[in-house]
């Protein structure tokens, strides 16, 4: 690997998929996120849902771990009704992330939580999640931007000191903190844009904006250099 830190992604799962000739269920990842992985000295491979029992053998062999976008946590996962604006369940990439995560917070493995990932991340140690947020995305298919201000302290701060404008696209956001999880950041309007474990003996940080759409590499070359 060229002494790079190798870096799991999860992936989409979807059906229905076209290119060239073929329409087939597909494995997917927006092109973004392995390139921003690259771009923070990493070495970028895909983990599409797979059987949880075999998550631990998979974090095992990774430097590091990203668990990426995607649609909307099933509220099942956190004891809640469905919201009737929430999206359509991803039962297979629920629990396959979510088996990822206590992996790699079982081993010790770098976290990095991205958008959906930050939201699994807050369900799998037990908090819950507002299911309809407004003001968090720009159109449908189109992100927006809004700035965010770091806590001071956090481990997140200690990567980008100041506020910034980060790319976003949710309507979902944190209500309950998980256990151990502390926000280290935050939107104008109070929404927790950030979270981490201080207490693990990792590195852990989940992140509600996608990072992979920006120009700033700092929260990915934090997990690249704690996975070297």
């Amino acid at each position: 690997m060229g002494g790079r830190p190798l870096i799991g992604v999860s992936t989409y799962l979807e059906t229905g998929t076209r290119w060239g000739v073929w329409e087939l269920e597909a494995a997917l990842l927006p092109a973004a996120y392995p390139r921003l992985v690259q771009r923070a000295g990493g070495l970028a491979c895909m983990l599409p849902p797979d059987d949880p029992g075999l998550a631990a053998a998979a974090v095992a062999r990774l430097d590091g771990l990203v668990v990426a976008g995607g649609p909307d946590v099933d509220p099942g996962r956190y004891g809640a009704g469905r919201d009737p604006r929430t999206g359509p369940p991803a039962p297979a990439r629920d629990a396959w992330e979510l088996a990822l995560i206590h992996a790699a917070l079982a081993s010790g493995t770098p976290l990095l939580g991205i958008c959906r990932g930050m939201q699994l991340l807050n369900v799998a140690l037990g908090g819950t999640l507002v299911q309809h947020l407004e003001g968090h995305t720009e159109a449908v298919g189109v992100f927006g931007a809004h700035p965010v201000k770091p806590v001071p302290g956090t481990l997140y701060a200690s990567l980008v000191p100041e506020g910034v404008s980060v790319p976003t696209y949710h309507h979902q956001s944190v209500a309950r903190l998980g256990r151990g999880l502390l926000p280290s950041a935050h939107a104008e309007d109070g929404t927790v844009e950030a979270v981490e474990l201080p207490a693990h003996r990792g590195w852990v940080i989940g992140v509600q904006w996608h990072p992979e759409m920006g120009q700033d590499p700092r929260v990915m070359r934090g997990l690249v250099s704690a996975a070297g």
